[in-house]
């Protein structure tokens, strides 16, 4: 019998496949302009967010039937615990947020490939939005697979940070904030997308105007039912007591806050192009480098994952966002 944890790794490996597939699609597509290899693109992004959702029910089945064969299971979760904390295990540790993050940024991808407008940007767009959804499965893949299969597992398991166990809130606020994080991948997309073409007009800002102030919301209300758990939890300036992930969790949204303002003066004045371009580059390369800085081990933090794996990875993915954008 196929065990939880081969069929999840070959989930990943089927969807990183997939995404690799759907940017050599896509960039032939839009160089050559064919309709049929733009449409092959499409569809793939489609293929990976269902694969790659295949990975998170595999994953939630392994968490719910206490499948200690799986590694991430043996090690985030136990058999006492309530059925909502099995569920939210899933992105209680690193290995699991980044299993978490591929998978909104593939639904992202999908509904993008799904409701975009047919312009001359949409290709180059899904391209950036695939390119980044490799990074992201290649990680889950290589680095922090969460579906490695123990010879030898244990009967039961220590369960979650008993910090993420007493509030309810553990269920909404780190999937408000991924929401965030990652909506914000789509006008970063659009905007390379401007650039590679040569129209760094309005165009790009209207067809993500939406996806801008959706993404902004998400993090807005992150940043604030991450304050409200954070008071509860670790009491009054419990959340302002300077720690550096609340810290890497506003900058962002500070520059996307700035970006939906400045907009509007280029919509209408023609003016701040290249300012809003740069906005957005460093609203995206934030978010990488707010990962970069949860995940590394670099800083110490009640949201830190600890001395992960993962850390080189996401620090030269961001070097490379940002010289490259730049």
């Amino acid at each position: 019998m196929l065990s939880l944890g081969v069929l999840g790794s070959a989930a990943l490996t089927l969807a990183l496949a997939l995404s690799v597939y759907a940017v050599v699609a896509g960039v032939l597509g839009a160089v050559r302009r064919d309709a049929r290899l733009q449409t092959s693109a499409r569809l793939t992004a489609i293929a990976v967010f269902l694969a790659t959702t295949t990975a998170i029910v595999v994953m939630q089945a392994a968490l719910l039937t206490d499948d200690f064969t799986v590694k991430y299971v043996a090690e985030h979760s136990r058999i006492e615990s309530p059925v909502w904390v099995k569920v939210v295990t899933l992105w209680a540790a690193l290995e699991g947020s980044v299993l978490l993050w591929a998978w909104l940024l593939t639904a992202y991808t999908a509904v993008l490939a799904l409701t975009a407008p047919n312009t001359i940007l949409r290709p180059w767009a899904l391209v950036v939005m695939n390119v980044v959804a490799i990074f992201f499965l290649s990680v889950v893949t290589f680095a922090a697979n969460p579906f490695i299969v123990l010879a030898s597992p244990p009967l039961d398991g220590p369960g979650a940070n008993p910090l993420l166990q007493n509030h309810w809130m553990m269920a909404v606020h780190p999937v408000l904030m991924y929401l965030g994080f990652v909506g914000l991948t789509v006008p970063f997309a659009f905007a390379m997308a401007a650039l590679i073409t040569r129209r760094p007009g309005t165009e790009w800002m209207r067809l993500t105007r939406r996806w801008t102030l959706l993404g902004w919301g998400f993090l807005s209300a992150a940043i604030v039912t991450g304050g409200w758990w954070s008071y509860e939890v670790l009491g009054w300036g419990g959340y302002w007591a300077w720690d550096p992930v609340e810290n890497v969790s506003i900058l962002p949204w500070f520059t996307a806050t700035a970006f939906l303002h400045s907009i509007q003066v280029q919509e209408r004045r023609r003016m701040l192009k290249s300012w809003n371009l740069l906005l957005i580059v460093l609203t995206f390369s934030l978010t990488l480098l707010g990962t970069f800085l949860i995940r590394s081990g670099v800083v110490s933090s009640v949201h830190a994952f600890g001395d992960g794996p993962v850390g080189p990875y996401f620090l030269t993915f961001f070097v490379i966002v940002a010289l490259a954008s730049i």
